[in-house]
């Protein structure tokens, strides 16, 4: 059987955030107070996801990732990456130049492209915006089209 992956986190609160975690935590029947913040920061993204906000996604300065292009090439292009989105200057057709005025969102675990934007500031909201409904699907690629989501961004 595969080993689960786990993240290990360190949360200052105070003495009375303490008490009252520790009270909620035991009181749910959890075995720990990470465990009882773990299911309540998941409860709390999909309550976001479910409110219509998008949700909120940390970008890495510069990551590697694999794009399918429309001439049927597979690149490796270097961007801005938040899984499981990823964000090169350039267009479909490959990446351009510095001065190319385009941004391209892929979906990473795919190598997929979802749209071509003007400003890196649309390719964030349009990927939070996609998160929001994904979270609502496990994580996983929708098998809804996305073509209501990517309107207004168009």
């Amino acid at each position: 059987m595969a080993q689960l992956k786990t993240a290990a986190f360190t949360v200052h609160g105070t003495e009375k955030q303490s008490l009252r975690w520790k009270r909620a935590a035991s009181g749910e029947g959890f075995p720990s107070v990470g465990a009882w913040l773990a299911e309540v920061a998941d409860l709390h993204l999909q309550g976001v996801a479910r409110g219509g906000r998008p949700i909120p996604l940390a970008w890495a300065r510069f990551g590697r990732f694999k794009v399918h292009l429309l001439d049927g090439r597979e690149l490796d292009v270097t961007g801005r990456v938040s899984a499981p989105f990823g964000i090169y200057r350039g267009t479909p057709l490959g990446p351009g130049l510095p001065a190319c005025h385009r941004l391209t969102l892929v979906y990473v675990p795919t190598g997929r492209i979802i749209a071509t934007l003007r400003t890196e500031r649309d390719c964030r909201a349009l990927a939070g915006e996609l998160a929001r409904t994904w979270v609502r699907g496990n994580g996983s690629e929708p098998s809804t089209d996305p073509a209501p989501i990517l309107k207004p961004y168009l």
